[in-house]
């Protein structure tokens, strides 16, 4: 029995989007070639999740001589906050602040990181209070 398709995209998929975010229109070879740094795969490979991206409406492509050039159609701060959330209302039971307390207890953070978690949440506190 096939699974649900997921509401996000794949581990792949959103490299490729982070791909695309950061350079703009861009072919399968460039893409592929911008991959490379996080995995090898065939021309072939990359050419088909595009297609597939292309069907599930994360992308579009235009015809550009004998290939296509890719583009974004989803935009990169909705697509993370759509991701965050749903891990947010999985992981932990809708509780934001759940999310961030296991962040803070778990992962290495720089004080520049925590100066400005202190000022968002200086800046949200005040603006709860108004």
């Amino acid at each position: 029995m096939a699974r649900n398709p997921s509401p996000h995209p794949t581990e792949l998929e959103f490299e490729i989007l982070k791909i695309l975010w950061s350079r703009g229109p861009s072919t399968v070879r460039e893409v592929r070639e911008a991959l490379v740094e996080f995995r090898e795969l065939a021309h072939t490979s990359v050419m088909t999740t595009m297609t597939i991206m292309t069907k599930k409406g994360y992308l579009a492509r235009k015809k550009e001589g004998m290939g296509y050039v890719y583009r974004t159609k989803i935009e990169e701060s909705s697509t993370k906050r759509k991701m965050v959330s749903d891990m947010v209302d999985r992981a932990f039971e809708g509780s934001a602040s759940a999310l961030l307390l296991n962040l803070l207890e778990k992962e290495k953070i720089s004080g520049d990181e925590l100066d400005a978690l202190r000022k968002l949440i200086d800046q949200k506190s005040r603006e709860e209070r108004q």
